[in-house]
């Protein structure tokens, strides 16, 4: 075995959904398995162990397979910053940034990265799954591929198509993409697999038997619509994921602010799987008015996104809240708006200090070097886990309390931590403290399965839906 592909017909068709249960399956029977991604577009990272980052996606895959993520699983990150500027992140280290223009063009150095990463994952373990990027359709950016079929044709890899059928139109997406294709790429396409079907598949299959009479490409199965998953996606099509759960009547409302340049938005995943708690993405000031608890979120483009704030009158909404004692919660990029100034001149380019949304005694600025770690701390006597990604520092006043390197004053929080959620005494405890200045009388549910152990269930009912409902022992042995 050496490795395979796993592409889709589009960005959020269930790669790395599905990849996260390949890599769970394949070390189920034994199997030395590795992910891997030449390139993530996404503001959703991770910091490993190693202080470098990566996608959130692979650092996830890693755990599914029993690893310890590494920069070689996820070589090339770019951080969208604007819709013609990324942020490249380069074998978990800043490495500047990729105009628009560039995309298609000034990509050597990180095609060779991801390369020689692929190359030294394959000969460190027994079998590779790379998660694509995108579409291998996306003709107009072929010649300087090196994610989907560039990869692909480098490395002589089986290449599987994922297609997502409850968006519809799975059918023709898989024969557009086979039939866009050149020649020596399609020759490497080995087949495709159905995500997210629900109903009777008999009603399907007579497509999937025309499908693959015109195109010669075998089905590997049709996965079924997994209600309760919502495993970290790579980019930012679907924030809440978990939307469309069945919640209790009453208990806590949270409303997270769909900020344009949201990042690290899994840091509500936490939350959303507490029993009671009812968390919404929205762009609705009277949402964020009206909540219970509200949410500013990381972003990778603090003083745009605050701009943003500003237009829409989320802005005032925040401020509203935090002068009539109602709890406000900022992470990273949400805290830094809620100080009192801003100086960014490393993201922003602007020199001079923009006004915040000043509900904390605090000011930020922005400094070249960036701040990757894996902090923890005890919190009222819970233990806190969490990890920072960030240029700007903030300066707190003396005199207010400390929170996890930020700070709490009145019903406003701001921290610099990511994922300090996910510790679930800690989070527990500070929810109760909310519950209690908003007049609710949420308490933590006895039995409720905390989130290490909700998110490794759901890696196992992706696993066992892979088991049931696709062709393992074939897709395996593609594997060349």
């Amino acid at each position: 075995m050496t490795g395979i592909l796993m592409a889709g017909t589009s960005s959020d068709a269930g790669k790395s959904l599905v990849v996260t249960g390949l890599c769970r399956a394949a070390r189920r029977r034994g199997i030395d398995v590795v992910p891997f991604k030449a390139q993530n577009m996404s503001n959703n990272s991770m910091v490993c162990a190693d202080g470098s980052e990566i996608g959130r996606a692979q650092y996830l895959q890693a755990i599914a397979s029993g690893l310890t993520p590494t920069s070689a699983m996820n070589p090339v990150l770019l951080k969208p910053g604007t819709d013609r500027r990324a942020f490249v992140v380069l074998r978990g280290q800043p490495a500047g940034a990729l105009e628009a223009g560039e995309y298609a063009t000034g990509r050597r150095h990180l095609a060779e990265a991801a390369f020689a990463s692929y190359t030294e994952l394959a000969e460190a373990h027994d079998l590779v799954i790379c998660e694509g990027a995108g579409s291998p359709a996306e003709i107009n950016l072929r010649e300087r591929d090196y994610v989907n079929m560039g990869l692909a044709r480098n490395f002589d890899l089986p290449v599987v198509l994922i297609g997502d059928i409850d968006r519809g139109g799975v059918l023709a997406s898989i024969y557009g993409t086979w039939g866009l294709l050149g020649d020596e790429d399609r020759a490497l396409l080995a087949g495709y697999l159905i995500n997210k079907f629900r109903g009777d598949q008999a009603v399907l299959d007579p497509g999937l038997a025309e499908l693959t009479r015109r195109t010669g490409l075998p089905s590997f199965g049709v996965l079924p619509w997994l209600r309760g998953v919502w495993l970290d996606g790579e980019d930012a099509l679907e924030v809440g994921r978990w939307r469309g759960e069945e919640r209790l009547d009453g208990g806590l409302s949270v409303a997270v602010v769909r900020l344009p340049r949201i990042s690290n938005a899994t840091d509500v995943d936490a939350l959303a799987q507490e029993p009671g708690v009812d968390v919404v993405v929205t762009t609705d000031p009277a949402v964020v008015a009206s909540a219970d608890l509200a949410v500013l979120p990381g972003s990778r483009s603090t003083l745009s996104d605050l701009a943003w704030l500003g237009e829409t009158g989320i802005a005032d909404a925040i401020v509203a809240r935090g002068a009539a004692g109602r709890p406000v919660l900022g992470v990273c990029g949400g805290f830094q708006m809620l100080t009192r100034t801003i100086v960014d001149p490393v993201e922003a380019g602007h020199d001079g200090p923009v006004p915040g949304l000043g509900l904390l005694p605090a000011d930020t600025r922005f400094h070249s070097e960036k701040a990757l770690g894996r902090p923890s701390m005890q919190w009222r006597g819970h233990d806190v886990e969490g990890y920072v990604i960030h240029h700007g520092r903030v300066s707190v006043d003396d005199g207010h309390e400390p929170f996890l390197e930020g700070v709490h004053a009145g019903s406003v929080w701001g921290t610099m931590w990511h994922g300090s959620l996910e510790s679930d005494g800690f989070r527990r405890a500070w929810l109760q403290e909310v519950a209690a200045l908003a007049g609710r009388d949420w308490t933590p549910a006895d039995g409720a399965l905390g989130f290490a152990a909700r998110r490794e269930a759901m890696i196992e009912t992706v696993a066992d839906a892979l088991e049931a409902h696709a062709d393992l022992d074939r897709l395996f042995a593609l594997a060349r």
